[in-house]
């Protein structure tokens, strides 16, 4: 309960309940308690802080003590605040908050040494009990405090007073990065390795800044020395797996987060790294294990199955289990899957009415309702219904008014159907409400260079693109492709490679190989054609460019 949002007499109530016989004049006391509890009822601290002093000097209970000097300190009266503390210290000298108080007046005081001393009390408290309020109180630190807070921190490091491992000394250095003392932090931290080599934490940090430094392979053999990850902590094994899957290796991620425990969010973060794989037995690995967990999975588990199932190609299965997942978190995004899985299984008729019924569900979520537009209007144009598909779009866009995602689609449906002036309409009006969205400048830019071929024209979007997402494997693909029309193959060639490291994508596979050809690499290029194909599909720029420089789809 909130002292201030009670009533008067219940406040008194609980302020002397601790005391019981303890209080010699419990009339005296309830004087001064009143006028305290109707001093903070009127915002009025300071007169608060002075009431409650005078209860706590009336009183043994230290629990008013303990408050008069919380209140003292919030008021800002650092003399109150002391005098109500040397009160709680001699009814409670072995309190475990109090030298986190006495550390907090110090610094409403101003006064480094007795601050210091606190912290020194803090520090040796079993347990390291003293680091989260010691954290806490100097992070908390506003005004001319937070000055004061930096000198101790400073201070502490100087003195050789921090913890006696490294995981607080990490903490430590998280509170200097807090008080804006990088250089401090940063300190803190490789001292903090080289003081305790044989933690694990050591080792991660070693391994994340070799990767950082581009030595991947000297990280992974810092990962080695952890040993087997079931005997890490859960904390820790899923920072070794996230080392792992930044260095792109998403299968030795999925493997050192899958041993010991697991959780629903280790369960779906593998899935995740070994659907990005597309290792199959691995797949097929974690599926047997997540559905064993439990006779009857639950929801949100049985939307992880057919995710898994989906990724084997298993669409029974995968249909089955998006079913399966009843109303309530995740029910939507089943439906929207289950669809998908019901058109892959030729029951094109299903899917659409459950697509229907989920724009129809007034419980179903906005974006979820918006998606299932996007879904219906691709599962119809896949299968040669391109009008159709267009009429799902416009009344998609009469329900979700200028909504970029719904009007992107369909300036790519009119690319598609060879309808450009009308898709560059769309993809302008994006840019007018957006005209920073990289994804509709990379769409304009490539809709002139490959559909009006005008290279220069095309030139301003897909540079602007590349400046606010550099990293886009769709824009270094269409930037590296302007690049090869505009006669800089060797330019080209570096952003496709970039695209390719990416993203795989046969579209991407055709570019990086024509530019490949035309250098004269023609065995690298075979090669990635080939992997090209391997992806799966079909892919119309990729066998347009097989059937113009080889005569022949097969590399």
């Amino acid at each position: 309960m909130i002292w201030s949002k009670c009533r008067p007499f219940a406040c008194v109530a609980l302020a002397l309940g601790l005391a019981g016989a303890a209080v010699a004049h419990t009339g005296e006391v309830l004087e001064p308690v009143m006028a305290g509890e109707f001093a903070l009822q009127a915002g009025d601290l300071p007169q608060a802080a002075a009431h409650y002093l005078r209860a706590a000097e009336l009183s043994t209970d230290p629990g008013l003590a303990e408050r008069a000097t919380r209140i003292a300190l919030l008021a800002g009266r650092p003399a109150l605040a002391g005098s109500a503390l040397e009160r709680w210290q001699l009814l409670a000298p072995g309190a475990a908050s109090l030298p986190g108080a006495r550390l907090e007046l110090a610094l409403a005081r101003g006064d480094v040494d007795e601050a210091m001393q606190a912290v020194s009390v803090l520090q040796v408290l079993p347990g390291e009990a003293g680091l989260p309020a010691l954290i806490s109180i100097l992070g908390n630190a506003a005004g001319e405090r937070r000055e004061l807070a930096r000198r101790v921190l400073r201070a502490m490091f100087v003195s050789d007073q921090l913890p006696p491992r490294l995981g607080g000394w990490l903490a430590v250095a998280s509170l200097a990065r807090r008080l804006d003392e990088p250089e401090l932090a940063e300190t803190l931290v490789r001292e903090g390795i080289e003081r305790f080599p044989d933690d694990p934490r050591a080792h991660l940090l070693t391994a994340d800044r070799l990767r950082r430094e581009g030595r991947d392979d000297e990280a992974r053999v810092r990962l080695a020395t952890l040993g087997d990850p079931a005997a890490l902590a859960p904390e820790l094994r899923r920072t070794a797996a996230r080392q792992h899957a930044l260095m792109g290796d998403p299968l030795a991620a999925a493997a050192t987060l899958g041993a010991g425990p697991q959780d629903e969010e280790s369960l779906r973060q593998r899935a995740r790294w070994l659907l990005d794989a597309g290792d199959r037995p691995a797949l097929a690995a974690l599926y047997e294990e997540t559905a064993a967990l439990d006779r009857v999975p639950p929801p949100e588990r049985r939307l992880l199955l057919g995710m898994l199932a989906e990724g084997l190609l298993r669409w029974r299965e995968a249909e089955a289990w998006y079913a399966s997942v009843p109303r309530g978190e995740g029910h939507d995004q089943a439906t929207l899957r289950r669809a998908g899985a019901l058109a892959r299984l030729a029951r094109l008729p299903e899917a659409l009415a459950s697509l229907r019924a989920l724009r129809s569900d007034e419980e179903a979520d906005g974006e979820a309702i918006r998606d299932a537009f996007l879904l219906e209007s691709d599962l119809l144009e896949r299968r040669g219904r391109g009008d159709e598909a267009l009429a799902v779009l416009d009344e998609s866009l009469e329900v979700f008014e200028g909504d970029p995602a719904l009007r992107y689609a369909r300036a790519m449906l009119h690319e598609r159907a060879g309808r450009l002036d009308e898709a560059l309409a769309d993809l302008q009006l994006i840019l007018d409400e957006e005209p920073d969205s990289h994804q509709a400048l990379n769409a304009y830019g490539y809709a002139l260079l490959v559909r009006r071929d005008q290279p220069a024209q095309a030139l301003p979007y897909l540079e602007r693109a590349f400046e606010l997402a550099p990293e886009s494997a769709a824009v270094l693909d269409s930037l590296g492709w302007l690049r090869f029309r505009m006669g800089e193959p060797e330019m080209a060639l570096e952003l496709l490679q970039k695209a390719w490291e990416r993203q795989r994508m046969a579209e991407i596979a055709a570019h990086l190989g024509e530019v490949l050809w035309t250098l004269g690499r023609k065995a690298e290029a075979r090669e990635i054609w080939r992997a090209g194909l391997r992806l799966g599909g079909s892919d119309d720029t990729l066998d347009e460019t097989l059937d113009r420089l080889l005569g022949s789809r097969t590399p």
